[in-house]
């Protein structure tokens, strides 16, 4: 817990207030960070530990947030393939 609520006051880290629901707040990813989550997600759509540690130290994002983001953008790509038949 500690170490997400410093992650929290890190260079892209920035949240949006706007209807925010109570409790952690949004993660607003930069376009570096997008970058490399989609790299890797074009890579493997599923993470591993090793990677998951890798990509959050990188990112200078908790590992909770790469999973949360693969999580999404999984769903994401599901909604894409079905809406394209």
């Amino acid at each position: 817990r500690d170490r997400e609520a410093v992650d929290r006051n890190s260079p892209g880290h920035e949240v949006e207030s706007v209807d925010a629901v109570p409790g952690r707040p949004r993660t607003k990813f930069s376009a570096a960070q997008l970058q490399e989550l989609e790299r890797s997600f074009r890579e493997q759509r599923y993470i591993g530990a090793s990677e998951k540690r890798r990509l959050a130290a990188a990112l200078n994002l908790t590992q909770s947030q790469i999973k949360t983001w693969f999580q999404n953008r999984r769903m994401k790509f599901k909604r894409q393939t079905q809406d394209a038949r």
